[in-house]
């Protein structure tokens, strides 16, 4: 990564110099709150049933529960945001996902614990939902480079998330995972306190006078962006179908063990964040418009690959060779279709976050339902499913307008 510092580009404001070794990896973090609210506490599920007197099912409910209250709270804070400032919501996000956090290691009951996981999720929508906003404050025409950045470091968290639960528990019960939690919370909370100072904090004039449906209105009909949305939500279909699929693809059609199947998730993962590294070093050259639509071809190639090897059964080495690079393509899509997003607003980037990031999750559930309706007890309809969804990108594409939106 670049560790220079750089010039952030804002319009009509003065220069500022700005350390990227340290605000990226700070804004990613941020992010990363979410993947590890959710996945550092799946080894403790068994623990907490027992400890609350209830069964697995339902605390599994509260993974459901923290993505209802995550996507209602990118919604309610993303116009917010666009409103008065980036800043007091990440201070208002962290300070409330700590103090929630605390509250869970103290909880006694499962009906007190769903409730506390909604409500952590919801405030902690606050915080995240102004990252991409930053990160395009920053990076100006190479938005998309900045978010391969934070997505390539952000990654991370869910393919560590699950370890460094179990690791915790070697060494106390399931409180101390939200104890850690909370302490993750304090000492983000600190450093944004102390260095997350951009121009935009300060300058009023660059803020969006929208209503909170105004706000809304003005993303849905903003020309050429729809198709851009769709594209990315599309890709991010293909992405739940994989998370859904994989363990019963890796674990039951192929009969692999638990270690090769974690193995090759995170070889897909590496793939993922190999993948942002290129489109980071690159994207500035060509794109994010050529980047999208070439990513998305190849996308389209190696998807066909994919479904062509399992439709004809055959091996597990042909399914790894396809899924590697169709994941990484993915991951360009992915970003691409984010940036093309977020550089046609000026003052409205928070509730166009919170637009991408709600269909995603909502268009992400449908992932489990589909894949059980299309049930064959082979990979073929977790093939057919992902490479649907590129086609569907490609057809976006073909009709989304090559011209040059001002933003708003």
């Amino acid at each position: 990564m670049q560790t220079d510092p750089i010039q952030a580009q804002t319009v009509s404001k003065p220069a500022i110099i700005l350390n990227l070794a340290l605000l990226i990896p700070m804004l990613s973090a941020i992010v990363a709150i979410t993947p590890l609210a959710i996945d550092m506490y799946l080894p403790a599920m068994s623990t907490l049933a027992a400890s609350f007197h209830s069964d697995i099912t339902t605390v599994q409910q509260s993974l459901s529960l923290y993505l209802a209250g995550y996507s209602l709270g990118m919604l309610s804070f993303g116009p917010l945001a666009d409103r008065i400032g980036r800043r007091p919501l990440v201070i208002m996000g962290l300070t409330g996902f700590m103090f929630i956090s605390l509250a869970l290691a103290f909880v006694t009951n499962i009906e007190l614990f769903l409730t506390l996981r909604f409500a952590q999720a919801f405030i902690g929508a606050a915080a995240t939902v102004v990252v991409p906003g930053y990160i395009k404050e920053v990076y100006g025409d190479n938005t998309a480079k900045g978010m391969s950045y934070v997505s390539l470091i952000m990654m991370l968290a869910p393919l560590l998330a699950p370890s460094l639960g179990s690791l915790i528990l070697e060494f106390g019960e399931w409180h101390l995972i939200f104890f850690i939690l909370a302490f993750y919370a304090c000492t983000l909370l600190s450093l944004v306190l102390w260095k997350l100072k951009m121009p935009s904090d300060k300058d009023k004039g660059s803020r969006s006078r929208k209503s909170f449906f105004g706000a809304y209105a003005v993303v849905f009909t903003k020309p050429g962006v729809k198709l851009h949305i769709a594209s990315g939500v599309l890709t991010s279909f293909a992405f739940f179908c994989y998370l859904t699929a994989s363990p019963f693809v890796y674990m039951e059609v192929f009969g692999l063990d638990k270690s090769l199947f974690a193995i090759l998730f995170s070889t897909n993962v590496g793939a993922l964040m190999l993948a942002n590294v290129i489109n980071s070093r690159i994207v500035g050259r060509y794109g994010s418009r050529r980047m999208l639509r070439v990513s998305t071809i190849l996308a389209m190639l190696a998807g066909s690959a994919l479904f062509l090897v399992n439709w004809f059964g055959l091996s597990l080495y042909f399914t790894v060779a396809t899924l590697i690079p169709f994941m990484g393509f993915l991951g360009v899509m992915s970003v691409n279709a984010d940036a093309i997003v977020l550089m046609k607003f000026k003052q409205e980037t928070g509730t166009a976050t919170a637009v991408i990031g709600t269909l995603r999750f909502g268009c992400g559930a449908l992932a489990g339902p589909l894949l059980a309706l299309f049930y064959t007890g082979t990979a073929v309809p977790f093939s057919a499913l992902m490479l649907s969804s590129v086609v569907l990108v490609g057809v976006c594409q073909f009709y989304a307008p090559t011209g040059v939106q001002n933003p708003n």
